[in-house]
């Protein structure tokens, strides 16, 4: 397939990912900033997307932060990701589009679930309170996606839920970032500082699944060649997963520093594991390429490029 693509997020580590793959070649890209388009603007975000009539629309924009962010600011992260979902998914119904790729997140199952987590756990249990706003605002687009092509078939309005992701692009602040870039960001530090230990919070043996970023832009635009064979959900994932300890340690090894660590155990640690179901995605016949080391030793590459420690 190819055409117009409106792309939100396009500033975004999955925005920016998307752009860069090979096949996005194929397609016109429209990705407007925030400067461009406010997607917390209805009227706007209508006007846009009636006027230039995408063929595909690929949503991947949002306020997105790890747990210390979530923590802090859960009134936004709920409004806003409700609002911009809202906007551009109902935008691009009444005007018609037909297609459309939702991103989702391994928030949206809940807290106790059985892992590996399986598309249909979806609403079958409590959140994880610590990003409970993210995730109410994520099922809030996909029921919405789902509706859609519940009262219309014609519309395929599909919903890809990535694992965890780490890569190019990504933000490397701790107070804000993800675990994969804030490890990166601390041991980085530590070992610039000759500090002897990192400080890890909670013991280090909830465990997490990572995703190199490029791979799913890859599954993004396989996707948008197959819309109409994808199910309405389907978990995009590694399939295996690593304890937080594990991360630290591969971190550590990429980047040749040889401390140690300490475990502050009065800090908060989130699900216990959230590893996801694949089967949807191996039947469908696409499986990630890039390994975690090879993954961590790209992203640091590009850390040291852009960062100006």
């Amino acid at each position: 397939m190819s055409g117009k693509l409106f792309l939100t997020g396009g500033s975004g580590m999955v925005g920016r990912n998307v752009q860069d793959h090979a096949a996005a070649a194929k397609w016109q890209i429209v990705a407007p900033s925030s400067r461009e388009l406010d997607l917390m603007n209805s009227a706007a975000v209508a006007e846009f997307i009636k006027a230039e009539q995408p063929d595909l629309i690929v949503h991947s924009a949002g306020k997105v932060g790890g747990i210390r962010a979530n923590m802090a600011e859960p009134v936004a992260f709920l409004d806003r990701n409700i609002t911009i979902g809202r906007n551009v998914i109902m935008g691009a119904y009444e005007a018609g589009v037909k297609r459309f790729i939702n991103l989702g997140s391994t928030c949206i199952y809940p807290r106790a679930a059985a892992n590996p987590l399986s598309e249909d756990l979806l609403l079958t249990g409590e959140l994880e309170p610590t990003n409970e706003g993210y995730a109410i605002a994520k099922i809030f687009a996909l029921r919405l996606c789902q509706y859609i092509r519940r009262e219309d078939p014609t519309f395929q309005y599909k919903t890809l839920i990535p694992c965890n992701l780490f890569g190019p692009y990504d933000k490397f602040d701790p107070n804000v970032s993800h675990l994969l870039p804030a490890i990166i960001q601390k041991v980085h530090d530590a070992k610039l500082a000759g500090d002897p230990t990192v400080e890890i919070w909670g013991d280090g043996m909830a465990r997490r699944e990572f995703m190199y970023s490029a791979d799913l832009a890859d599954a993004i635009f396989r996707a948008a060649d197959d819309i109409e064979n994808i199910p309405d959900l389907m978990n995009v994932g590694v399939g295996h997963d690593h304890s937080i300890n594990d991360f630290y340690a591969t971190v550590a090894r990429v980047i040749g520093w040889q401390g140690s660590f300490a475990h502050d155990l009065s800090k908060p640690t989130g699900m216990a594991r959230k590893l996801s179901d694949t089967s949807r995605q191996t039947a469908w016949g696409w499986q990630p390429q890039t390994s975690l080391e090879d993954g961590i030793t790209k992203t640091y590459q590009y850390y040291l490029e852009t960062s100006k420690s």
